[in-house]
C-alpha cells in the first residue's frame, strides 16, 4: 500500500524517486517499480550491498561505519545527485541472524531526503532475517511517504 502511497504523491507534488539500498538489496526498488505508471516518477535505484560499492559509487568514506548516520546520509546525498532525484531513500543494516559492523543483527538506519529536507532514523527490528528485512522495507517507505506529504 505505501508504495502507491509514494507513486500518488510523487505524481501529485512532482517528485522523481530514488533508492539507495544495502540491507535490502534492490527489494525497494523493486516494489516502487511495480506501482502504476512507476516509469514517470521513480529514477531507480543503486544497490550498494558490499562496503566498497558504498565508497566508490555513492562516495562513502573509506572510515564511515556502514551502518550509520553518517552513511546513509551519505549515500541519500550521492544518489540525488546521481539520479536527479528529489525524493530519495537510502538504506542500510545488519539483518541477522548475526551483527555486522559492530552492531547488532536487526540495527537498521534509514535516510530520507526530501527536497533538501533529511530524515535519519536508527532502529532495531526483531525476528529473522526475512523479518528484519520486511520491517525495514514497510518502515522505509513509510518513513519517505510521511516526508514527501510535508
Amino acid at each position: 500500500m505505501t508504495a502507491d502511497q509514494i507513486a500518488a504523491l510523487a505524481r501529485e507534488h512532482g517528485y522523481t524517486v530514488a533508492v539507495a539500498e544495502s540491507l535490502t538489496g534492490g527489494s525497494l526498488a523493486a516494489e516502487l517499480a511495480a506501482t502504476d505508471d512507476s516509469s514517470e516518477w521513480f529514477a531507480g535505484g543503486v544497490v550498494a550491498y558490499q562496503t566498497r560499492t558504498k565508497q566508490r559509487v555513492l562516495g562513502v568514506a573509506p572510515d564511515c561505519p556502514v551502518i550509520s548516520a553518517e552513511c546513509v546520509s551519505t549515500m541519500a546525498a550521492s544518489l540525488t545527485d546521481l539520479m536527479g532525484a528529489d525524493a530519495v531513500i537510502a538504506i542500510s543494516g545488519a539483518g541477522g541472524p548475526a551483527g555486522q559492523a559492530g552492531q547488532p543483527p536487526g540495527t537498521v538506519v534509514i535516510a530520507t531526503l526530501v527536497r533538501g529536507r533529511e530524515s535519519v532514523e536508527e532502529h532495531c527490528f526483531p525476528g529473522t532475517p526475512g523479518q528484519v528485512l520486511a520491517a525495514a522495507r514497510a518502515h522505509a517507505l513509510r518513513q519517505l511517504a510521511a516526508q514527501m506529504r510535508g
